[in-house]
């Protein structure tokens, strides 16, 4: 009798420390889940995204705490997979994000590099536009001077006309005057043989 007693007691103190091994199996699975849901909610670079995932994660935890044993297993799994969705939401939301801002400079990089492109554009057509406007004031300046040359030639030539036409009108008044000179002379001539011949008549 005692000795079934004895059997008894062992196998209860058994049972008793595989129910305390189970539990506190338990307890430290609670505890790693906690632990890494603690981890994620103060890490700085994602502990603020994933909110609502990082909340379904700790009530699967707390579920797992007061589960049966029969039903552990499962929520242990439920509990496992939603701490690893929120940190790997977490994760997600702080790539999208960082894949925004990168978006957002690459869009400034190339804004600033249009900006840049316009302005040497810009900047060369003012210089085309200062060397355009230098060579049609250098042209007009050889137009006026090749005007002005072109008038002075005209000038040059009337002038040249009206010297032409002065030496002219002088030539032709000496010849009027050689001619009228030849004439008096011939005529005076005329008088004197006219005066010899009578003057011969009268002595005879």
């Amino acid at each position: 009798m005692k000795k079934l007693t004895l059997q008894l007691s062992t196998l209860v103190f058994a049972l008793a420390a595989v129910g305390a091994a189970h539990a506190a199996k338990d307890d430290m699975d609670v505890a790693r889940l906690n632990n890494s849901l603690d981890q994620l909610s103060s890490d700085p670079s994602i502990g603020t995204y994933a909110q609502a995932e990082q909340a379904r994660a700790r009530d699967a935890v707390n579920q797992l705490s007061q589960a049966r044993s029969r039903d552990r297993a499962h929520a242990l799994y439920i509990a496992e997979r939603r701490v690893d969705l929120a940190r790997a939401t977490a994760q997600l939301q702080d790539a999208q994000l960082q894949i925004g801002k990168l978006d957002r400079e690459h869009d400034q990089i190339q804004l600033d590099g249009s900006r840049r492109e316009t302005e040497m554009a810009r900047r060369e057509l003012e210089r085309q536009r200062l060397q355009y406007q230098a060579a049609q004031e250098e042209s007009d300046r050889q137009l006026a001077a090749g005007a002005e040359a072109a008038a002075q030639a005209q000038a040059q030539a009337d002038q040249a006309k009206k010297l032409a036409a002065a030496q002219a009108k002088v030539a032709n008044a000496a010849k009027k005057q050689a001619d009228l000179a030849a004439q008096a002379a011939r005529a005076m001539r005329q008088q004197m043989q006219g005066d010899g011949s009578t003057n011969k008549d009268q002595g005879k």
